[in-house]
């Protein structure tokens, strides 16, 4: 298996390979990272790891907080994550190629990524400016019938997406979605409307086949809610929110 060193961006969401992942980042520790990442010259990727956390803050208190008043504010790479960061973090990730890091005027920054390679996370070092990960990259295999389990999650999302948006909301064509079993597991995944643990499931699946029955399910269960409920508001399913660091 393939290891490498890398720096650590953890978030309370999950990444999956061949998502665009938009960011805020104005925290000092991912503000050293972003300038660190910046000293990689073109053409050569400037990757980092990110994974879901589990037990944490995104970001580190600034200021004495509840109930304690008098506490001060937590400083440091691992801050918000406690003694152990390895331990707040689900152990399977997302490598992230920054196509584009934009430093404001006030220092924080704008960055565009887009998820790779799935890792497994193994262990965490917090003895720099910002985390730094050991991880193992982590092969996608296809399984047993993900071509025909691929063709039912798309008629199935395409169910689901309207059930789930209404008529307000443009329905994605055939010629939009992609043919690749894993493409197809991976883009469902991301615009399922799913708590982090079920999509963190969905990202450690071992195959790509095991990944599309269970999204089968998960897409049939969430339409039949859907099915019972009053008009929702429109969603945009291809879109997500910029994610703060």
């Amino acid at each position: 298996m393939t290891t490498a060193r890398l720096p650590l961006f953890p978030l309370n969401a999950v990444l999956f390979p061949g998502l665009v992942l938009p960011l805020n980042v104005f925290e000092e520790r991912y503000r050293a990272m972003m300038r660190e990442l910046l000293t990689i010259d073109d053409p050569e990727p400037r990757r980092f790891a990110v994974v879901a956390i589990r037990d944490g803050r995104e970001v580190a208190p600034t200021a004495p907080g509840m109930p304690d008043q008098t506490a001060l504010p937590e400083k440091g790479p691992a801050a918000g994550f406690g003694a152990d960061p390895v331990q707040a973090f689900h152990r399977v990730g997302c490598i992230a190629d920054a196509a584009s890091i934009r430093e404001r005027a006030n220092g924080s920054f704008e960055v565009m990524a887009t998820g790779t390679t799935r890792v497994k996370l193994l262990s965490v070092d917090a003895s720099g400016p910002f985390l730094v990960a050991e991880v193992e990259e982590i092969p996608e295999e296809r399984g047993e019938d993900a071509g025909t389990l691929s063709e039912g999650v798309l008629r199935a999302f395409r169910n689901y997406q309207k059930r789930l948006a209404g008529a307000r909301e443009r329905s994605l064509t055939t010629s939009e979605l992609p043919d690749d079993p894993s493409v197809v597991s991976y883009l469902v995944a991301a615009a399922a409307v799913l708590d982090t643990p079920s999509k963190q499931r969905l990202l450690q699946a071992p195959d790509t086949a095991t990944r599309l029955r269970e999204e089968l399910a998960l897409l049939r269960a969430e339409t039949a809610v859907l099915r019972h409920l009053p008009s929702l508001p429109a969603v945009d399913l291809t879109q997500g929110p910029t994610n703060p660091n």
